[in-house]
Order: structure tokens, then C-alpha cells, then sequence
């Protein structure tokens, strides 16, 4: 139950990061404009592209358990104190993120993409023009995405990292869909004309305070969690 808690609470907060649906505004906005009358063709953009998001963040997540279990020793003092690490790092994560919501600053470090990056990612996405370069462009967009998006997935990768490579995988499938759901629900709204990119990207201009405070007090109390040793 613990795992399933630390899964769901690690993930959420990745899910909701900012910079992740900036750019998945920036691809439907992109799409709509070379296909105003095609709504088939930019639903099958976002899931190309949110597919393509989900497969390379796999990859990254088991090449980081792979590191982590040859790294930490499965019993020990030093697998004890490694621990206790990821549980300090996750209050730090969670503290850069209150900061954000007291004294935002675009480009916070370890928060959001920082902006020497903006202008490149935004000049990929842009060049989107077919459900095939949606897909391409949202392997290459998951390297810019890193920056701000690993911190959580660090923490999730080394807690699971004790487990046998088959025990993973279903956890790595349950965290990479909680992360890529608002990428598809955002997708599926704008298609069904529930609502519009401008009021997606506005929502998130108006709240992103909001949602660094949300993921500042996840982190830091489940970093208080692990660290106690309650999870």
C-alpha cells in the first residue's frame, strides 16, 4: 500500500508539472493551425504525441532502476542511509516548489524548463505538420522535458529499484500513464469541444502558482514520509 501511495503521489506530481502541459499546448496549438478543419488529425497528433512521451519516459525509467540496482546495496547500513536520501531530496524538490508559489520566477531551477531551453523546444514543436511528426518530435521534446520532471521519477526509480526487473514493470506502466493522463485528457477535451488550447493555456498562466504549491506540499510531505520511514 505504501508503494501504491508513493506511485500515485510521485506521479500526480509530475503529471500536473507545468512545463509538461505547456508543451502539450504548444503541440495542440500547433496542430489546430495546420489542420483548423481536421479535429481526427489533431487527436491522433496528441496521442502521438503523448504516446511517444509515455515510451521514452519508460526507457528512462528502467535504464534508472537498472542504475540504481547496481548501485545501492539490497541490505545494509548504506541501502538504510541511500534511502533516507531520496526522502531528503523529495522535501527539497518539494521546497523549490513552495518557493515557486511565494516568488514565482519563470525557469525555477529543478521546477520548470529553464528558459535557455524555451526557444529551442518551442521551435521543434512548431515545425510539427503530420501525426508522424507529432510522435517524433514528442521523443526529441522528452529530453527538454527532463530537466524539470526527473526530480519525482529519480525518487520513484531508486524506491522500486530492490525489485526484480518483472516486479517493475507494472509499476513503471502505472506511473508513466498517471503521468501522461493530462496530455490525453486535454487531448480528448479539445477534440470534443469541451474546451479550447487559448482557455487550456490560460488556466495554466492563471494557476501555475497554484499547482507548484500543489506539488510543493505532495513532495515535502511525502519526502517527511520516507524520511521517518512510515512508507
Amino acid at each position: 500500500m505504501s508503494l501504491l501511495l508513493t506511485t500515485i503521489s510521485l506521479a500526480a506530481v509530475d503529471a500536473v508539472n507545468p512545463c509538461a502541459l505547456a508543451v502539450m499546448v504548444i503541440v495542440l496549438t500547433t496542430l489546430l493551425l495546420q489542420n483548423p478543419e481536421k479535429k481526427q488529425r489533431v487527436l491522433a497528433g496528441g496521442f502521438a504525441f503523448a504516446s511517444a512521451v509515455f515510451i521514452l519516459y519508460f526507457l528512462y525509467g528502467f535504464i534508472m532502476i537498472q542504475f540504481f540496482a547496481h548501485a545501492i546495496p539490497e541490505t545494509g547500513i548504506y541501502s538504510y542511509y541511500i534511502f533516507k536520501g531520496f526522502g531528503i531530496f523529495a522535501i527539497i524538490l518539494g521546497i523549490l516548489n513552495l518557493k515557486d508559489y511565494f516568488s514565482y520566477r519563470p525557469g525555477g531551477l529543478a521546477t520548470e524548463m529553464p528558459l535557455s531551453l524555451r526557444p529551442r523546444m518551442k521551435l521543434l514543436v512548431k515545425n510539427i505538420t503530420s501525426v508522424k511528426g507529432a510522435f517524433w518530435t514528442g521523443v526529441v521534446v522528452t529530453l527538454f522535458l527532463l530537466p524539470c520532471t526527473i526530480g519525482p521519477y529519480i525518487i520513484f526509480s531508486g524506491d522500486i529499484s530492490t525489485m526484480s526487473f518483472l516486479k517493475t514493470l507494472p509499476w513503471l506502466l502505472l506511473y508513466n500513464l498517471i503521468f501522461i493522463l493530462p496530455m490525453i485528457a486535454i487531448t480528448l477535451a479539445i477534440y470534443w469541444s469541451v474546451t479550447t488550447v487559448d482557455r487550456v493555456s490560460g488556466w495554466k498562466e492563471r494557476n501555475i502558482k497554484y499547482l507548484h504549491l500543489i506539488e510543493g506540499l505532495i513532495l515535502t510531505i511525502l519526502g517527511i514520509l520516507m524520511f521517518t520511514g512510515v512508507i
